[in-house]
């Protein structure tokens, strides 16, 4: 399903986006970034994410590429109770390289990242959520099935969470990314294998 800014809610709208052939073009802000403290000591919640928001238990799928240059560029999708529980997952360039990466934050921010080890224009992602857990999965356009990157828990008690792409550039601004498609539906599955 083609992304429709006009139903959803922008925190942080960028400078720019627009939507353009069925898909959500945008452009990032100066030194944008989600992160709470952990190592680095400082609390950032100046990110782009367009979202909707969801009760309960669902599935959310997200198709998207980015132009990824500059250190810690990332695109993806963000499941968000408030400014201090949330989680991101999505490519975030670094080390030289794009790498799957989940960053998940319960008053303070995790980080796990790994590199995809193979050429790819365009990434999926799907992210469940069953009571407590988000279940993570990925998908590239050189893959045929869903891989798991994560199974993370989060908390129940927060019965609505907003959802939807996120984008960030840390060290720069303009930044480019490309939202194809997003759906959130009831849960597919709880099977994780």
């Amino acid at each position: 399903m083609t992304i429709d800014p006009t139903q959803m809610t922008w925190l942080n709208p960028p400078p720019f986006a627009e939507t353009k052939d069925g898909a959500l073009h945008v452009r990032s802000g100066e030194k944008t970034d989600f992160w709470q403290g952990t190592y680095y000591g400082f609390h950032r919640d100046s990110g782009h994410f367009l979202h909707r928001l969801r009760k309960g238990d669902f599935t959310a799928e997200l198709r998207f590429s980015g132009d990824y240059r500059e250190l810690y560029d990332q695109a993806g999708m963000m499941v968000r109770a408030d400014a201090t529980h949330w989680m991101k997952t999505g490519i975030e360039y670094t080390d030289g390289a794009m790498h799957l990466s989940v960053v998940v934050t319960n008053g303070n921010s995790d980080w796990s990242a790994f590199r995809v080890d193979h050429e790819f224009r365009e990434m999926s992602l799907r992210v469940t959520r069953n009571g407590d857990a988000l279940f993570i999965q990925y998908r590239t356009d050189a893959m045929e099935t869903w891989h798991m990157a994560r199974l993370a828990w989060f908390a129940p008690s927060y019965e609505e969470v907003a959802v939807g792409p996120v984008f960030c550039s840390p060290q720069r601004a303009g930044f480019e990314a490309v939202f194809h498609d997003f759906t959130v539906t009831d849960p597919l599955s709880r099977d994780i294998h």
